[in-house]
C-alpha cells in the first residue's frame, strides 16, 4: 500500500481495488520504469535514464524511490568506488507485467484506430 495513502486514508476508503492499481501506476513514468526493468531485468540508473526519453534525473530518482518503497523495485548497492547501484523488479512488480502488456496492446490498437471514422463503434 502506498505510504502516502496509508498516512491519509484507511484502506477501506478505496472504492475498488482498481483504484489501488491506478494509484501505484499513476503518472507518466512509473509504468515505463517497470516496463523497461522487465525488458532488461537488471539495469543501472544511467542506463535506465537513457532508455526513458524525456525523464529528468530528479523525476527518475523520485519514481524509483516510490516504487522501491512500495515493494515493486529492488535496489542493490555495491560497495565499491565509485558506488554502483542496480535496479530490478520484485515478484510483486513482475505480476503487473500482464497488465502492462494488455495496456500496450490496447494502446497500439487505439493509435491504429483513432483516426478511423468508425473508431467509436
Amino acid at each position: 500500500m502506498p505510504a502516502d495513502r496509508l498516512n491519509k486514508v484507511s484502506c477501506s476508503s478505496y472504492r475498488c481495488e482498481i483504484e489501488v492499481t491506478l494509484e501505484i501506476l499513476s503518472g507518466k513514468w512509473k509504468a515505463l520504469i517497470i516496463w523497461n526493468l522487465n525488458i532488461h531485468k537488471v539495469i543501472r540508473y544511467n542506463e535506465l535514464k537513457r532508455l526513458i526519453s524525456g525523464i529528468t534525473q530528479k523525476m527518475l530518482s523520485q519514481q524509483l524511490k516510490y516504487l522501491e518503497q512500495n515493494g515493486l523495485v529492488h535496489r542493490t548497492v555495491y560497495s565499491q568506488v565509485p558506488p554502483m547501484v542496480e535496479y530490478s523488479l520484485t515478484k510483486m512488480a513482475e505480476d503487473l507485467i500482464p497488465i502492462l502488456e494488455a495496456m500496450d496492446i490496447w494502446g497500439k490498437y487505439f493509435v491504429d484506430n483513432y483516426n478511423n471514422p468508425d473508431h467509436t463503434s
